[in-house]
Order: structure tokens, then C-alpha cells, then sequence
């Protein structure tokens, strides 16, 4: 949903509430929906997505990453939903395995999906939901193409590799492991690439880092509240 999420924070400012959100969907539609069924559906599964709530620490990082890299709302905007949608995320492993100019094999999609959902979709939703999966991993660039989807590598921002290194904090990762998280697979660069850029988002006032002797260390003072860092940590 790049292009739903794209136009509702292009309409909402950014300091804006959770209720100004649902509110510029609902009632002001700014996606343009036809009836009031497709307006709420629209809300409801941007919700589920992205949050839409500063109150969530995945989702107010993603809006300062936004505002920031205008070039990287696309990558954004897949990392936000893997972190969120366990079936998009099942079928990251098919999509990153695969090599530029591969074609991707649906079914690969649909046993991924099949192995995660169970018993519980249909035929058709299972379908529905292959689809969507494919659709989302060519709005983010790792594939290409209408009917055929080639794969393609895409290419991290500093801030993009920042907000993928904050996804595996908040989850717990550390140090080197930050650099190994599926989150970081997206980003299609070696770990090493993926240093150097977190060390430009540094610069950029994204987060902090040191290196000694080998060991590299990570934090995100600058994006987690003094709650969220005590929960966080608690978590480790």
C-alpha cells in the first residue's frame, strides 16, 4: 500500500495524531476510495501495516526516516510492513534468496504463505494474498516487471539502513547480529556496505555508533523515549 501511505502522509502534517490520520481517511478521504466501506478498509489495513500512531515507536521513526529520504519511502515502506505483516514476511526468504535477473517462481510464494497461514486462508484468499505479496516487493524495487517478476537489487539510503538497523534493535538484536536481521537482508548490501552507511546516518543524527577492536556498537538514544530505551533494554 506505497501509494495509499504515500498520499495520507502527504495530506497529514507531520506532527499529526492518530485520530487526524483515520480522520483524513474516513471523513476527509484523501485516497480517493469510492464508499465509506472501502475508505475504512483502507484505514483499517493501513493500520495494520504501519501503525499509524505516533505512540508506536515503529511507526514515529518511520515518519522522521519519511520526511528525511524522500528516495527511500519505497524500502521504508517494506521494512515498516515486514516488521508488522507475518505473511509478508514469510515470503521475504524467497524473495531475497533470489538473484538479479531471476524470475520468481509463484509457487515458492504461495507454499511460503501456505506454511506460515496454515489451514486458515482459502483458495482465494491464498491467492489474493500471493499477489499482494509479489505487488509489494516490486513497489519496494527488489522486483521488476508486470507479469513476469525479475528480481532486481535495490540500493539503501543511510537512512534506510538506519531505520532497518532500529527494526532489529527493538527486537532485541545486538552489536553485529543488527547487520544479519531480515530487515538488514533487504537492503541487498554486504555487511560492510551496511557499516559505512550506518556510520553516514550517524552524521545525519540518526543513531549512534563505535567501533573498537572488531566490536561494533549500536544505539538509538536519539529515537527511543526514556520508556521505550528501559523497555527495550529490559527486553534484552
Amino acid at each position: 500500500m506505497l501509494e495509499e501511505l504515500s498520499l495520507l502522509l502527504a495530506t497529514c502534517p507531520d506532527d499529526a495524531s492518530r485520530e487526524d490520520y483515520h480522520q483524513a481517511i474516513e471523513r476527509d478521504n484523501c485516497l480517493g476510495k469510492q464508499t465509506v466501506a472501502t475508505r475504512r478498509l483502507s484505514a483499517q489495513r493501513l493500520t495494520e501495516l504501519y501503525g499509524l500512531d505516533p505512540g508506536v515507536p515503529l511507526f514515529r521513526v518511520l515518519l522522521r526516516c519519511w520526511y528525511a529520504d524522500p528516495a527511500g519511502r519505497p524500502l521504508l515502506a517494506i521494512l515498516a510492513a515486514m516488521a508488522r505483516d507475518p505473511l509478508l514476511r514469510a515470503t521475504a526468504d524467497i524473495v531475497l534468496r533470489m538473484q538479479p535477473g531471476e524470475e520468481l517462481a509463484r509457487q515458492q510464494l504461495t507454499d511460503a504463505v501456505s506454511r506460515e497461514a496454515g489451514r486458515r486462508l482459502s483458495e482465494s484468499t491464498l491467492d489474493k494474498v500471493v499477489r499482494n505479496a509479489a505487488s509489494s516487493w516490486t513497489q519496494s524495487g527488489h522486483l521488476k516487471g508486470r507479469g513476469r517478476k525479475i528480481r532486481q537489487l535495490v540500493i539503501p539510503t543511510p537512512v534506510v539502513t538506519a531505520y532497518a538497523l532500529f527494526l532489529g534493535h527493538i527486537v532485541g538484536h545486538r552489536g553485529t547480529g543488527l547487520f544479519r536481521t531480515l530487515w538488514a537482508q533487504a537492503l541487498d548490501a554486504p555487511i560492510g556496505k551496511l557499516v559505512d552507511l550506518t556510520v553516514d546516518a550517524k552524521r545525519l543524527g540518526f543513531l549512534d555508533m563505535s567501533q573498537a577492536g572488531g566490536v561494533i556498537d549500536v544505539a538509538f538514544s536519539r529515537l527511543l523515549t526514556e520508556q521505550e530505551r528501559r523497555l527495550v533494554n529490559g527486553a534484552d
